[in-house]
């Protein structure tokens, strides 16, 4: 119960030195506020610029955490909105591991020309923490929880820094069989739709001018993943997306094709296979042979991870109960 001897009550006091920030902070009519009020089980009360928080002690103070953390994204010039709110809320119902995360943001934040981009989760900063330290890295769960997103977005700032060459995007250009001769159009319009999430990831962190000029002079390289074999791909971070549309010796051509001074991050969902009834997912397989290998990485996402719409980790819920009967 609250309020009683097991769980007593306290106020918190946060104070915070830019009034301009607290608009966006507190959000229109304090709708942020309310918002984190509802999730904890406290009371937020602004007066200028201090916030008394009260509530059962360690609900208030993970209140002051999760205020706490979303000024420090203001100070840093990002914006907070009700997402935001959310994500910050999400990561610290995952505990301490969450709250870590959330107050080390900026430690894991990558850098784009275009944007800043930081964990929404604790398995997002672990991820991206291991494409940092690790050769090769598996992504594994399901869609919407920024696998290839976050992939791309630091293969964009290794090349921007100047820590490789190129970047190689890559994919199954057809689900089942990359079958493209039943087609229609010349080679480029046959795969480019099955391309297109990662171009439109790439567009999201870089000007659109100058992916078309990285494009154009092969800095940056978007091909089916047919089109790696034979290949040494060195000084490049290298992304195999919707990998659970490989088979196996699919798999295994392109984790050889790894170089000198490379990166590799493998992405895919395992519950999304489209192979043909009775071939065998090359992640899969991958992934039992893999795992323990030193310098392979993996990090699995579940439906707590999934950063868009607040409905979307209940529609997986939903379709992973009783395989979509429940």
């Amino acid at each position: 119960m609250i309020g009683s001897p097991r769980n007593p009550e306290k106020s918190v006091v946060l104070e915070f030195d830019d009034n301009r920030l607290l608009p966006q902070l507190f959000g229109s009519h304090n709708i942020h506020l309310a918002r984190i009020e509802q999730e904890l089980d406290v009371s937020l009360n602004s007066k200028g610029n201090l916030v008394i928080i009260s509530g059962v002690n360690e609900l208030a103070d993970t209140a002051g955490v999760v205020l706490k953390g979303l000024y420090a994204r203001l100070k840093d010039g990002h914006n907070v909105d009700s997402t935001e709110v959310d994500v910050a809320l999400r990561m610290i119902a995952a505990g301490e591991n969450g709250k870590a995360a959330l107050n080390n943001a900026k430690l894991h934040a990558v850098r784009t020309r275009k944007r800043h981009i930081m964990p929404r989760s604790p398995q997002q900063a672990c991820y991206l923490d291991l494409i940092e330290r690790s050769d090769l890295t598996f992504g594994l769960g399901p869609a919407g929880t920024g696998k290839t997103y976050l992939a791309v977005a630091k293969a964009v700032e290794a090349l921007v820094k100047g820590e490789i060459d190129r970047i190689i995007l890559s994919r199954p250009a057809v689900e089942a069989g990359e079958q493209l001769g039943f087609l229609p159009g010349d080679m480029r319009e046959k795969v480019d739709p099955y391309l297109r999430p990662l171009y439109d990831a790439l567009h999201d962190m870089l000007p659109y001018n100058q992916v078309a000029t990285k494009l154009e002079n092969g800095e940056i390289e978007i091909a089916p993943l047919a089109f790696m074999r034979g290949r040494t791909l060195e000084n490049a971070f290298v992304i195999l997306d919707e990998a659970q549309n490989t088979t196996s010796v699919q798999m295994k051509m392109f984790l050889t094709r790894l170089g000198e001074n490379a990166r590799m991050v493998v992405t895919g969902d395992l519950s999304q296979i489209d192979l043909p009834a009775g071939v065998a997912s090359g992640l899969g397989d991958a992934v039992s042979r893999l795992r323990g290998v030193k310098g392979v990485s993996f990090v699995e996402f579940g439906e707590a991870d999934v950063v868009r719409h607040a409905l979307v980790p209940r529609i997986i819920k939903a379709y992973n109960t009783n395989n979509g009967q429940g």
